[in-house]
């Protein structure tokens, strides 16, 4: 409603959605996934942006098979071998590009308030991070997600900093920042790690 009052079209309102639910409902959007977006715009001009997750250039053909040669079918789910390459972040810039009237600046403003302001966690999210084992199995998940074991309750104000940062220098140096600046940086030594 925001980007519409101020006379974005539905791409870039589509797009602040987007970005808006990797902060308040992340299983439902995340910069660390990626999507599909079929466009129909008022003039008939039609589009597809595919921006799926790509396999990371360290993949391998064995990757997810235990030491006796049997799959591990948790392996390509849960954990550092099951992250591809994200591609929501270039996908949301493309389609702004394409089809949008405002930019990723303007865009992203609604969801870097809600991560460094907090939002009311809502019930379903609440249950959500508190029923989690797979937050619970990494640090940094359960430390942010989790609080280490002092789960959110719904009601409470949760805030996002360092995603907040992050989003920042997203609509300060555009997709590629992500893709090769700061956090790129981060999300590869993560990586090598892990």
């Amino acid at each position: 409603v925001e980007i519409m009052k101020k006379r974005g079209n539905a791409v870039d309102a589509a797009v602040a959605t987007a970005f808006a639910l990797a902060v308040v409902e992340p299983e439902a959007g995340n910069i660390g996934g990626g999507g599909f977006m079929l466009v129909r715009m008022v003039n008939g001009r039609e589009g597809f942006v595919d921006y799926r997750e790509m396999a990371p250039a360290g993949a391998s053909r064995n990757m997810y098979l235990r030491p006796d040669g049997t799959v591990d079918p948790k392996a390509s789910v849960t954990g550092y071998r099951a992250i591809g390459v994200p591609g929501t972040v270039a996908g949301m810039a493309l389609a702004l590009h394409e089809y949008g009237t405002m930019t990723l600046a303007q865009v992203l403003q609604p969801a870097i308030r809600l991560a460094a302001d907090g939002f009311p966690i809502s019930p379903f999210l609440s249950g959500l991070l508190r029923n989690s084992e797979a937050m619970a199995k990494f640090s940094e998940s359960r430390r942010i997600f989790q609080r280490n074991g002092n789960y959110y309750a719904a009601g409470e104000i949760f805030k996002q900093p360092e995603l907040a940062a992050t989003l920042r220098r997203i609509a300060k140096n555009g997709p590629e920042e992500f893709y090769r600046g700061r956090t790129a940086q981060d999300l590869a030594k993560q990586m090598k790690e892990n």
